[in-house]
């Protein structure tokens, strides 16, 4: 039990009171310093210790009963010969403004000694004279821990390289960092109680069931990947975050409650998307590699070039279509004049199936003009096309004024070269599922187009012979 007027000790910290019943000011008293965190003990202005809580006697050994009324420390609680210089340290503190922090050891009543970190102050009587001195210890590797963790916090909150957001239950960011906000496109205050929909247009779904997931089972082994699109006032930005998400459960509760989730990430965007481009690139290759090896069986050149066209569509475009010149190849010079396209291959509208052989009747295809594939013609280069975000019934009047399937929403033409001459025209062609295409996209496109113009020229010289 602690020190109190109860236990037959005089307070010589406060003014004399006159007894009550169970329920006085001591007993309160008593709870209060039995129930810190910290150890007490308190002195008089002679060295008298006057209060000892638990949390003292469990560091040090010594009950309230053994403590309480001992004048000064020396021989039981600090050294005989540190004992002069202790206590006049701490029974300084009692002429200093404000708290005094010292470091020294005391002995445990086993013999031991303890490193403590110690606070002390004045305490005033009722006439504002120093009456004594309390004292707040604790253990100096327990109180560094602290500082550590603290300081952690700090650090994470201001300097870190990654952001860190503490979500609380209802899955709202209730501290960032500013890294965090950075990322989020906004400042750290602005960010705080707002639903993560209003910060990010995709990805949202994802994150919360991961957040949903930590609070309800814990942490996930391993740092996840999460792709987002953040709004910011520049526009919406497409992210990939790696991940790592901790619960935070209160350490005041007997049971575990959750405060929330503590998420940390850093943007990887970079870095996955160079390691997307070179599968990417692997792939094509591979593709190109396979589709030259397949060609090479071909005895029909016309076939070769339906084979190339069926490997590069794999994961690249929907459809695929190859339209020779009419009349025989072009020279640059022809090309600057009206040329029309006879339609020579071209992949299903319906099902998906392999790409089928085509006009033999060498019917010119009703291409408006302007059309793509004249433009590819006359600029002798690859050439993109989209109906971009259309309605759907939009959408297919533009492919079908442009005698391509219906579903076809992004195109792709590149020119078939071949011995200094045009030939002709292949399409690629993507659904709304698919992403227009894109620079590299065109640059692959080019590379099948050699080869298609190839085995079109070797089909071409075959049936000149």
């Amino acid at each position: 039990m602690s020190a109190s007027r109860r236990s037959g000790t005089t307070d010589e910290l406060g003014p004399d009171e006159p007894e009550r019943d169970g329920s006085d000011g001591s007993d309160l008293l008593a709870a209060l310093l039995d129930g810190m965190d910290a150890a007490l003990c308190a002195f008089d202005a002679d060295g008298v210790v006057t209060h000892w809580n638990r949390e003292a006697e469990r560091i040090l050994g010594w009950s309230a009963d053994e403590a309480v009324g001992r004048r000064g420390l020396a021989g039981w609680a600090v050294r005989t010969a540190d004992a002069e210089e202790v206590e006049g340290r701490l029974l300084s503190s009692m002429h200093a403004p404000g708290r005094q922090v010292h470091e020294f050891a005391l002995l445990t009543k086993d013999g031991g000694r303890v490193l403590v970190r110690t606070q002390s102050a004045a305490v005033r009587g009722p006439d504002g004279k120093p009456a004594g001195v309390y004292c707040a210890f604790s253990e100096v590797h327990a109180q560094i821990d602290l500082e550590r963790s603290i300081a952690l916090s700090e650090a994470l909150f201001e300097d870190a390289g990654w952001g860190v957001v503490l979500v609380d239950v209802d899955l709202r960011p209730a501290v960032v960092n500013a890294h965090a906000a950075r990322a989020l496109g906004t400042g750290r205050t602005a960010v705080l109680g707002r639903p993560l929909g209003e910060l990010l247009s995709q990805g949202v779904e994802e994150l919360e069931s991961a957040l949903q997931h930590v609070l309800a089972e814990g942490a996930p082994p391993a740092p996840a990947e999460v792709w987002v699109s953040v709004r910011t006032p520049e526009g919406e930005r497409r992210r990939c975050w790696r991940s790592g998400f901790l619960r935070l459960a209160s350490p005041l509760a007997e049971e575990p409650v959750p405060l929330g989730v503590g998420w940390l990430f850093q943007d990887v965007t970079e870095a996955k998307q160079a390691e997307q481009e070179a599968s990417l690139l692997r792939f094509r290759t591979q593709q190109l590699h396979r589709a030259s090896r397949a060609a090479a069986e071909c005895e029909d050149p016309a076939e070769a070039a339906t084979v190339h066209l069926d490997f590069a569509l794999a994961g690249f475009a929907d459809h695929g279509l190859i339209d020779r010149v009419a009349g025989g190849a072009l020279t640059d010079a022809e090309a600057e004049g009206p040329v029309r396209l006879v339609r020579v291959a071209a992949t299903p509208s319906g099902a998906p199936g392999p790409t089928r052989l085509s006009g033999h009747a060498s019917l010119p295809v009703r291409y408006a003009e302007g059309h793509p594939a004249l433009q590819c013609v006359e600029r002798a280069g690859a050439l993109r096309a989209s109906a971009g975000a259309a309605r759907p019934e939009a959408a297919r009047e533009w492919a079908l004024a442009r005698q391509w399937p219906a579903d076809a929403v992004h195109a792709l033409c590149a020119v078939l070269r071949s011995r200094g001459r045009t030939l002709g025209v292949v399409t690629f062609l993507r659904g709304a599922g698919r992403s227009a295409f894109e620079r590299s996209d065109a640059l692959y496109a080019e590379d099948v187009a050699v080869r298609i113009a190839a085995a079109l020229d070797l089909a071409g010289l075959s049936g000149g012979e």
